[in-house]
Protein backbone atom coordinates (compact mmCIF):
# COMPACT_ATOMS: atom_id res chain seq x y z
CA UNK A 1 0.00 0.00 0.00
CA UNK A 2 1.28 3.54 -0.64
CA UNK A 3 3.05 5.24 2.26
CA UNK A 4 4.28 8.83 2.34
CA UNK A 5 7.18 10.09 4.41
CA UNK A 6 8.29 13.45 5.78
CA UNK A 7 11.40 14.15 7.89
CA UNK A 8 10.65 14.91 11.53
CA UNK A 9 12.45 17.83 13.08
CA UNK A 10 13.47 15.67 16.03
CA UNK A 11 15.01 12.97 13.79
CA UNK A 12 13.71 10.03 11.82
CA UNK A 13 10.64 10.48 9.69
CA UNK A 14 6.90 10.54 9.79
CA UNK A 15 5.24 7.74 7.83
CA UNK A 16 1.63 8.34 6.75
CA UNK A 17 -0.82 6.26 4.74
CA UNK A 18 -3.52 7.63 2.41
CA UNK A 19 -6.08 7.56 5.21
CA UNK A 20 -3.97 9.61 7.63
CA UNK A 21 -2.70 6.85 9.92
CA UNK A 22 0.82 7.82 10.95
CA UNK A 23 3.81 6.82 13.02
CA UNK A 24 7.45 7.75 13.44
CA UNK A 25 10.09 5.55 11.84
CA UNK A 26 13.86 5.39 11.85
CA UNK A 27 15.84 6.70 8.92
CA UNK A 28 16.93 3.14 8.09
CA UNK A 29 13.36 1.88 7.93
CA UNK A 30 12.30 4.83 5.80
CA UNK A 31 15.15 4.06 3.41
CA UNK A 32 13.89 0.46 3.08
CA UNK A 33 10.35 1.68 2.46
CA UNK A 34 11.62 3.90 -0.32
CA UNK A 35 13.24 0.98 -2.15
CA UNK A 36 10.00 -0.87 -2.85
CA UNK A 37 7.09 -2.84 -1.41
CA UNK A 38 6.92 -3.16 2.32
CA UNK A 39 7.95 -6.49 3.82
CA UNK A 40 6.09 -8.07 6.76
CA UNK A 41 8.99 -7.07 9.00
CA UNK A 42 8.67 -3.44 7.84
CA UNK A 43 4.94 -3.40 8.58
CA UNK A 44 5.49 -4.91 12.03
CA UNK A 45 8.08 -2.24 12.78
CA UNK A 46 5.66 0.47 11.68
CA UNK A 47 2.74 -0.95 13.64
CA UNK A 48 4.68 -0.65 16.92
CA UNK A 49 3.61 2.96 16.97
CA UNK A 50 0.02 1.87 17.53
CA UNK A 51 -1.08 2.08 13.89
CA UNK A 52 -1.77 -0.88 11.64
CA UNK A 53 -0.63 -0.49 8.03
CA UNK A 54 -1.10 -4.15 7.03
CA UNK A 55 -3.77 -4.61 4.33
CA UNK A 56 -3.65 -8.41 3.97
CA UNK A 57 -7.13 -9.13 5.36
CA UNK A 58 -10.63 -7.93 4.49
CA UNK A 59 -11.16 -6.25 7.86
CA UNK A 60 -8.02 -4.13 7.46
CA UNK A 61 -9.03 -3.12 3.96
CA UNK A 62 -12.51 -2.13 5.14
CA UNK A 63 -11.06 -0.19 8.07
CA UNK A 64 -8.70 1.62 5.71
CA UNK A 65 -11.56 2.49 3.34
CA UNK A 66 -13.61 3.82 6.26
CA UNK A 67 -10.75 5.97 7.55
CA UNK A 68 -10.06 7.21 4.04
CA UNK A 69 -13.70 8.19 3.55
CA UNK A 70 -13.66 10.14 6.83
CA UNK A 71 -10.92 12.36 5.41
CA UNK A 72 -12.99 13.43 2.41
CA UNK A 73 -15.45 16.33 2.49
CA UNK A 74 -19.06 15.32 2.06
CA UNK A 75 -20.73 18.64 1.38
CA UNK A 76 -24.43 18.49 2.22
CA UNK A 77 -27.21 20.90 1.35
CA UNK A 78 -26.86 24.64 1.81
CA UNK A 79 -27.01 25.58 5.50
CA UNK A 80 -24.39 28.32 5.97
CA UNK A 81 -24.83 31.83 4.59
CA UNK A 82 -22.41 34.74 4.83
CA UNK A 83 -24.55 37.84 4.33
CA UNK A 84 -23.33 41.38 3.63
CA UNK A 85 -26.31 43.69 4.23
CA UNK A 86 -24.14 46.80 3.82
CA UNK A 87 -20.71 47.69 2.59
CA UNK A 88 -20.68 50.92 4.61
CA UNK A 89 -18.39 51.16 7.61
CA UNK A 90 -17.60 53.71 10.33
CA UNK A 91 -13.88 52.82 10.45
CA UNK A 92 -11.08 52.75 7.88
CA UNK A 93 -8.65 50.04 8.93
CA UNK A 94 -5.28 50.07 7.14
CA UNK A 95 -5.60 46.41 6.22
CA UNK A 96 -9.30 46.36 5.30
CA UNK A 97 -9.89 43.24 3.24
CA UNK A 98 -13.10 44.31 1.49
CA UNK A 99 -12.55 47.90 0.33
CA UNK A 100 -15.45 49.23 2.35
CA UNK A 101 -17.13 52.57 1.70
CA UNK A 102 -17.87 55.47 4.05
CA UNK A 103 -20.66 55.21 6.57
CA UNK A 104 -22.72 57.98 4.95
CA UNK A 105 -22.52 56.81 1.33
CA UNK A 106 -25.70 55.65 -0.37
CA UNK A 107 -26.30 52.73 -2.72
CA UNK A 108 -24.27 50.18 -0.76
CA UNK A 109 -27.02 48.54 1.33
CA UNK A 110 -29.40 45.75 0.37
CA UNK A 111 -32.30 47.05 -1.67
CA UNK A 112 -35.81 45.88 -0.88
CA UNK A 113 -35.52 43.54 -3.85
CA UNK A 114 -32.27 42.02 -2.59
CA UNK A 115 -33.69 41.54 0.91
CA UNK A 116 -36.72 39.81 -0.60
CA UNK A 117 -34.40 37.50 -2.54
CA UNK A 118 -32.45 36.61 0.60
CA UNK A 119 -35.66 35.84 2.49
CA UNK A 120 -36.94 33.66 -0.37
CA UNK A 121 -33.66 31.76 -0.30
CA UNK A 122 -33.99 31.16 3.44
CA UNK A 123 -37.55 29.91 2.94
CA UNK A 124 -36.33 27.43 0.34
CA UNK A 125 -33.60 25.82 2.44
CA UNK A 126 -34.16 22.19 3.46
CA UNK A 127 -33.22 20.75 6.81
CA UNK A 128 -33.66 22.04 10.32
CA UNK A 129 -30.28 23.77 10.83
CA UNK A 130 -28.98 27.11 9.60
CA UNK A 131 -25.95 29.25 10.38
CA UNK A 132 -25.74 32.84 9.20
CA UNK A 133 -22.73 35.14 9.52
CA UNK A 134 -23.29 38.86 9.00
CA UNK A 135 -20.27 40.57 7.48
CA UNK A 136 -19.67 44.01 6.03
CA UNK A 137 -18.80 46.80 5.95
CA UNK A 138 -20.24 47.19 9.41
CA UNK A 139 -23.47 45.14 9.50
CA UNK A 140 -24.69 46.76 12.72
CA UNK A 141 -25.35 49.96 10.75
CA UNK A 142 -28.49 48.16 9.53
CA UNK A 143 -30.04 46.39 12.53
CA UNK A 144 -33.38 46.36 10.69
CA UNK A 145 -31.90 44.05 8.04
CA UNK A 146 -30.32 41.83 10.69
CA UNK A 147 -33.65 41.51 12.46
CA UNK A 148 -35.55 40.72 9.23
CA UNK A 149 -33.23 37.82 8.45
CA UNK A 150 -33.15 36.48 12.00
CA UNK A 151 -36.92 36.53 12.31
CA UNK A 152 -37.28 34.66 9.02
CA UNK A 153 -35.20 31.81 10.45
CA UNK A 154 -37.52 31.02 13.35
CA UNK A 155 -38.73 27.87 11.59
CA UNK A 156 -35.32 26.18 11.93
CA UNK A 157 -35.02 23.91 14.96
CA UNK A 158 -31.35 24.83 15.33
CA UNK A 159 -30.06 28.21 14.24
CA UNK A 160 -26.98 30.30 14.91
CA UNK A 161 -26.18 33.86 13.95
CA UNK A 162 -22.75 35.50 14.09
CA UNK A 163 -22.66 39.29 13.88
CA UNK A 164 -19.21 40.64 13.02
CA UNK A 165 -18.79 44.15 14.38
CA UNK A 166 -16.14 46.73 15.19
CA UNK A 167 -18.23 47.67 18.29
CA UNK A 168 -18.08 51.40 17.61
CA UNK A 169 -21.78 51.86 18.30
CA UNK A 170 -24.00 49.69 20.54
CA UNK A 171 -27.58 50.93 20.42
CA UNK A 172 -30.56 49.68 22.43
CA UNK A 173 -31.96 48.14 19.25
CA UNK A 174 -28.72 46.29 18.66
CA UNK A 175 -28.54 45.09 22.26
CA UNK A 176 -32.00 43.61 21.86
CA UNK A 177 -30.65 41.52 18.99
CA UNK A 178 -27.44 40.61 20.84
CA UNK A 179 -29.50 39.38 23.80
CA UNK A 180 -30.91 36.52 21.78
CA UNK A 181 -29.37 33.17 22.86
CA UNK A 182 -28.84 32.14 19.23
CA UNK A 183 -26.78 35.25 18.41
CA UNK A 184 -22.99 35.35 18.78
CA UNK A 185 -20.76 38.41 18.45
CA UNK A 186 -17.41 38.48 16.68
CA UNK A 187 -15.02 41.41 16.81
CA UNK A 188 -11.37 42.26 16.26
CA UNK A 189 -8.85 42.95 19.00
CA UNK A 190 -5.32 43.60 17.77
CA UNK A 191 -3.64 43.81 21.17
CA UNK A 192 -3.14 46.69 23.58
CA UNK A 193 -4.77 50.09 23.02
CA UNK A 194 -1.79 51.50 21.11
CA UNK A 195 -1.64 48.56 18.69
CA UNK A 196 -5.39 48.46 18.16
CA UNK A 197 -5.48 52.19 17.61
CA UNK A 198 -2.64 52.15 15.10
CA UNK A 199 -4.20 49.34 13.04
CA UNK A 200 -7.89 50.15 13.27
CA UNK A 201 -9.45 53.02 15.15
CA UNK A 202 -6.79 55.71 14.48
CA UNK A 203 -8.18 58.12 17.08
CA UNK A 204 -7.92 57.79 20.86
CA UNK A 205 -11.63 58.47 21.27
CA UNK A 206 -12.59 55.67 18.88
CA UNK A 207 -10.17 53.30 20.59
CA UNK A 208 -11.68 54.14 23.97
CA UNK A 209 -15.19 53.62 22.59
CA UNK A 210 -14.25 50.17 21.32
CA UNK A 211 -12.68 49.17 24.65
CA UNK A 212 -15.67 50.44 26.61
CA UNK A 213 -18.17 48.58 24.42
CA UNK A 214 -16.09 45.41 24.48
CA UNK A 215 -15.98 45.43 28.29
CA UNK A 216 -19.69 46.23 28.41
CA UNK A 217 -20.58 43.19 26.29
CA UNK A 218 -18.18 40.88 28.14
CA UNK A 219 -19.80 41.91 31.41
CA UNK A 220 -23.31 41.47 30.02
CA UNK A 221 -22.90 38.00 28.51
CA UNK A 222 -21.53 34.63 29.53
CA UNK A 223 -18.21 33.35 28.14
CA UNK A 224 -18.58 32.04 24.63
CA UNK A 225 -21.07 34.65 23.50
CA UNK A 226 -18.34 36.94 22.23
CA UNK A 227 -15.16 36.08 20.34
CA UNK A 228 -12.33 38.23 19.05
CA UNK A 229 -9.36 37.79 16.78
CA UNK A 230 -6.32 39.88 15.96
CA UNK A 231 -4.95 40.90 12.59
CA UNK A 232 -1.18 41.08 12.81
CA UNK A 233 1.23 42.99 10.61
CA UNK A 234 3.94 40.33 10.16
CA UNK A 235 6.59 42.99 9.53
CA UNK A 236 6.05 44.48 13.02
CA UNK A 237 4.15 41.96 15.15
CA UNK A 238 3.14 42.91 18.68
CA UNK A 239 4.84 41.71 21.82
CA UNK A 240 3.72 38.12 22.36
CA UNK A 241 2.84 38.39 26.05
CA UNK A 242 1.19 41.74 25.44
CA UNK A 243 -1.09 40.25 22.78
CA UNK A 244 -1.92 37.19 24.90
CA UNK A 245 -2.62 39.40 27.91
CA UNK A 246 -5.03 41.55 25.87
CA UNK A 247 -7.15 38.42 25.44
CA UNK A 248 -6.53 36.50 28.66
CA UNK A 249 -7.21 39.53 30.85
CA UNK A 250 -10.68 39.75 29.31
CA UNK A 251 -11.47 36.06 29.67
CA UNK A 252 -10.96 35.39 25.95
CA UNK A 253 -9.12 32.09 25.60
CA UNK A 254 -8.97 31.54 21.83
CA UNK A 255 -6.64 33.69 19.71
CA UNK A 256 -6.75 33.25 15.93
CA UNK A 257 -3.36 34.67 14.97
CA UNK A 258 -4.03 36.05 11.49
CA UNK A 259 -1.37 37.82 9.45
CA UNK A 260 -2.71 40.56 7.19
CA UNK A 261 -4.79 39.03 4.40
CA UNK A 262 -3.64 39.97 0.88
CA UNK A 263 -7.08 41.32 -0.05
CA UNK A 264 -8.91 44.61 -0.46
CA UNK A 265 -7.12 47.77 0.63
CA UNK A 266 -4.34 45.62 2.11
CA UNK A 267 -3.08 44.77 -1.39
CA UNK A 268 -1.92 48.39 -1.76
CA UNK A 269 -1.20 49.44 1.80
CA UNK A 270 0.50 46.19 2.86
CA UNK A 271 1.87 44.75 -0.38
CA UNK A 272 4.45 42.71 1.53
CA UNK A 273 1.58 40.59 2.93
CA UNK A 274 1.53 38.60 -0.33
CA UNK A 275 3.94 36.05 1.17
CA UNK A 276 4.70 34.93 4.71
CA UNK A 277 8.34 35.16 5.72
CA UNK A 278 10.53 32.95 7.88
CA UNK A 279 10.43 35.72 10.48
CA UNK A 280 6.64 35.39 10.68
CA UNK A 281 6.86 31.60 11.00
CA UNK A 282 9.37 32.01 13.82
CA UNK A 283 7.05 34.47 15.56
CA UNK A 284 4.13 32.08 15.16
CA UNK A 285 6.03 29.19 16.77
CA UNK A 286 7.18 31.41 19.63
CA UNK A 287 3.57 32.48 20.15
CA UNK A 288 2.26 28.91 20.37
CA UNK A 289 5.11 27.82 22.65
CA UNK A 290 4.41 30.77 24.94
CA UNK A 291 0.75 29.73 25.18
CA UNK A 292 1.90 26.21 26.07
CA UNK A 293 4.10 27.61 28.86
CA UNK A 294 1.25 29.68 30.24
CA UNK A 295 -1.22 26.79 30.11
CA UNK A 296 1.21 24.63 32.10
CA UNK A 297 1.88 27.37 34.66
CA UNK A 298 -1.83 28.06 35.19
CA UNK A 299 -3.89 24.93 34.50
CA UNK A 300 -7.16 26.55 35.57
CA UNK A 301 -7.67 27.80 32.01
CA UNK A 302 -6.72 26.75 28.50
CA UNK A 303 -5.48 29.31 25.99
CA UNK A 304 -5.16 28.29 22.36
CA UNK A 305 -4.08 29.56 18.97
CA UNK A 306 -7.22 28.76 17.03
CA UNK A 307 -5.81 27.64 13.70
CA UNK A 308 -3.19 25.42 15.33
CA UNK A 309 -6.01 23.67 17.21
CA UNK A 310 -8.08 23.29 14.03
CA UNK A 311 -5.17 21.64 12.24
CA UNK A 312 -4.39 19.42 15.23
CA UNK A 313 -7.97 18.18 15.39
CA UNK A 314 -7.93 17.66 11.63
CA UNK A 315 -5.16 15.08 12.19
CA UNK A 316 -6.82 13.19 15.03
CA UNK A 317 -10.53 13.81 14.46
CA UNK A 318 -11.26 13.77 10.71
CA UNK A 319 -14.69 14.88 9.66
CA UNK A 320 -15.28 17.03 12.75
CA UNK A 321 -14.11 20.34 11.27
CA UNK A 322 -15.87 22.38 8.58
CA UNK A 323 -13.10 24.95 8.32
CA UNK A 324 -12.96 25.52 4.59
CA UNK A 325 -9.19 25.96 4.28
CA UNK A 326 -8.73 22.31 5.21
CA UNK A 327 -11.60 20.67 3.36
CA UNK A 328 -10.74 18.22 0.62
CA UNK A 329 -12.42 18.30 -1.75
CA UNK A 330 -13.44 21.89 -1.05
CA UNK A 331 -16.51 22.40 -3.26
CA UNK A 332 -17.76 25.98 -3.61
CA UNK A 333 -21.34 27.13 -3.82
CA UNK A 334 -22.74 23.93 -2.29
CA UNK A 335 -23.14 24.04 1.49
CA UNK A 336 -22.18 27.71 1.95
CA UNK A 337 -22.24 30.90 -0.12
CA UNK A 338 -21.61 34.63 0.31
CA UNK A 339 -24.31 37.13 -0.68
CA UNK A 340 -22.95 40.63 -1.17
CA UNK A 341 -24.63 44.01 -0.59
CA UNK A 342 -25.91 44.00 -4.19
CA UNK A 343 -27.25 40.43 -4.18
CA UNK A 344 -24.30 38.97 -6.12
CA UNK A 345 -23.30 35.50 -4.88
CA UNK A 346 -19.64 34.55 -4.37
CA UNK A 347 -18.10 31.19 -3.50
CA UNK A 348 -16.12 32.61 -0.55
CA UNK A 349 -15.68 35.89 1.28
CA UNK A 350 -12.18 36.16 -0.19
CA UNK A 351 -13.68 35.91 -3.69
CA UNK A 352 -15.97 38.83 -2.82
CA UNK A 353 -12.91 40.80 -1.71
CA UNK A 354 -11.14 40.15 -5.02
CA UNK A 355 -14.11 41.50 -6.94
CA UNK A 356 -14.29 44.61 -4.73
CA UNK A 357 -10.58 45.21 -5.32
CA UNK A 358 -11.02 44.99 -9.09
CA UNK A 359 -8.64 42.02 -9.35
CA UNK A 360 -10.96 39.38 -10.80
CA UNK A 361 -14.69 38.69 -10.80
CA UNK A 362 -15.28 35.25 -9.27
CA UNK A 363 -19.04 35.69 -8.83
CA UNK A 364 -20.98 32.48 -9.40
CA UNK A 365 -24.52 33.92 -9.64
CA UNK A 366 -27.00 36.08 -7.79
CA UNK A 367 -29.64 35.69 -5.13
CA UNK A 368 -32.51 35.84 -7.63
CA UNK A 369 -31.39 33.45 -10.37
CA UNK A 370 -29.21 31.13 -8.28
CA UNK A 371 -25.65 29.96 -8.78
CA UNK A 372 -25.76 26.61 -10.54
CA UNK A 373 -23.59 28.17 -13.23
CA UNK A 374 -20.64 27.44 -15.47
CA UNK A 375 -18.55 29.76 -13.28
CA UNK A 376 -19.14 27.56 -10.24
CA UNK A 377 -18.40 24.40 -12.24
CA UNK A 378 -15.11 25.87 -13.48
CA UNK A 379 -14.00 26.72 -9.94
CA UNK A 380 -14.97 23.30 -8.59
CA UNK A 381 -12.81 21.65 -11.22
CA UNK A 382 -9.84 22.84 -9.14
CA UNK A 383 -11.40 22.33 -5.69
CA UNK A 384 -9.36 19.30 -4.60
CA UNK A 385 -5.75 18.35 -3.92
CA UNK A 386 -6.37 14.68 -4.80
CA UNK A 387 -4.79 14.79 -8.25
CA UNK A 388 -2.04 17.34 -7.75
CA UNK A 389 1.32 15.56 -8.23
CA UNK A 390 3.03 17.44 -5.40
CA UNK A 391 0.14 16.76 -3.01
CA UNK A 392 0.07 13.08 -3.95
CA UNK A 393 3.64 12.76 -2.70
CA UNK A 394 3.07 14.80 0.45
CA UNK A 395 2.72 13.12 3.85
CA UNK A 396 0.32 15.84 4.93
CA UNK A 397 -2.20 15.47 2.09
CA UNK A 398 -4.69 13.49 4.25
CA UNK A 399 -4.80 16.41 6.71
CA UNK A 400 -4.58 19.32 4.28
CA UNK A 401 -7.02 21.06 1.95
CA UNK A 402 -7.32 23.31 -1.06
CA UNK A 403 -7.88 27.07 -1.28
CA UNK A 404 -7.95 27.96 -4.96
CA UNK A 405 -9.23 31.50 -4.28
CA UNK A 406 -6.13 32.22 -2.20
CA UNK A 407 -3.92 31.11 -5.08
CA UNK A 408 -5.82 33.32 -7.52
CA UNK A 409 -5.57 36.27 -5.14
CA UNK A 410 -1.81 35.97 -4.77
CA UNK A 411 -0.72 34.73 -8.20
CA UNK A 412 -3.59 35.44 -10.58
CA UNK A 413 -4.14 31.78 -11.41
CA UNK A 414 -5.24 28.50 -9.81
CA UNK A 415 -2.68 26.15 -11.36
CA UNK A 416 0.50 27.40 -9.70
CA UNK A 417 2.69 24.43 -8.65
CA UNK A 418 1.71 23.58 -5.09
CA UNK A 419 5.17 23.96 -3.60
CA UNK A 420 5.38 27.49 -4.98
CA UNK A 421 2.25 28.71 -3.17
CA UNK A 422 1.94 30.51 0.14
CA UNK A 423 -0.84 28.08 1.12
CA UNK A 424 1.47 25.09 0.71
CA UNK A 425 4.45 26.68 2.46
CA UNK A 426 2.24 27.77 5.34
CA UNK A 427 0.80 24.31 5.91
CA UNK A 428 4.06 22.42 5.43
CA UNK A 429 5.53 24.58 8.18
CA UNK A 430 2.47 24.27 10.39
CA UNK A 431 2.20 20.48 10.16
CA UNK A 432 5.97 20.11 10.67
CA UNK A 433 5.58 22.11 13.85
CA UNK A 434 2.51 20.19 15.00
CA UNK A 435 4.17 16.80 14.57
CA UNK A 436 7.27 18.01 16.38
CA UNK A 437 5.03 18.79 19.34
CA UNK A 438 3.06 15.54 19.03
CA UNK A 439 6.28 13.58 19.48
CA UNK A 440 7.60 15.82 22.24
CA UNK A 441 8.34 14.31 25.67
CA UNK A 442 7.59 17.61 27.41
CA UNK A 443 4.60 17.25 29.78
CA UNK A 444 3.73 20.92 29.27
CA UNK A 445 3.39 20.34 25.53
CA UNK A 446 1.31 17.20 25.98
CA UNK A 447 -0.94 19.01 28.44
CA UNK A 448 -1.87 21.69 25.91
CA UNK A 449 -2.23 19.24 23.01
CA UNK A 450 -4.63 17.13 25.08
CA UNK A 451 -6.69 20.19 25.98
CA UNK A 452 -6.78 21.43 22.38
CA UNK A 453 -8.01 17.98 21.35
CA UNK A 454 -10.72 18.30 24.02
CA UNK A 455 -9.37 15.29 25.93
CA UNK A 456 -9.98 14.92 29.68
CA UNK A 457 -7.37 14.38 32.37
CA UNK A 458 -3.79 15.50 32.86
CA UNK A 459 -0.71 14.36 30.92
CA UNK A 460 0.01 11.77 33.62
CA UNK A 461 -3.46 10.33 33.16
CA UNK A 462 -3.23 10.14 29.40
CA UNK A 463 -0.90 7.15 29.33
CA UNK A 464 1.09 6.85 26.09
CA UNK A 465 1.88 9.97 24.15
CA UNK A 466 -0.68 11.21 21.65
CA UNK A 467 0.99 9.43 18.76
Amino acid sequence: MPLRTRPLRSGGALVVDDAGAFTAASDALVARLGRGAQTPADLIALSRGGHVFDMDDDFSRMAFAYRRAQRLTRAQSLDYLILVPTLRCNLSCTYCQVSRVGATQSGFDWSDDTLAGVLRLIDSLPGDFIKIEFQGGEPTLRPDLLRAVIQRCERFATRQFVICSNLQSITADLLDIFDRPDVLISTSLDGDAATHGRNRTKEAASTATFAKNLERLLARYAPGKLSALPTVDPTQPPDIDGLIDAYASRGLESIFLRPINYQGFARKRHSDSREQSDAWRTYYEQFVRRIIERNWHDQSRVLEETYFSICLRRIFRPGRERHVDLRNPNPVGVDYVVIDHDGIVYPTDEARMLARSGVIDLAIGDVHRGWDTDARTALNYHATNEFDPACQRCAYQPFCGRDLVDDIARYGRADVPRLDTAFCRRHLHLFDFIFELIYSDDDAVQHSLARWLRLPGTPAALGPRLQ
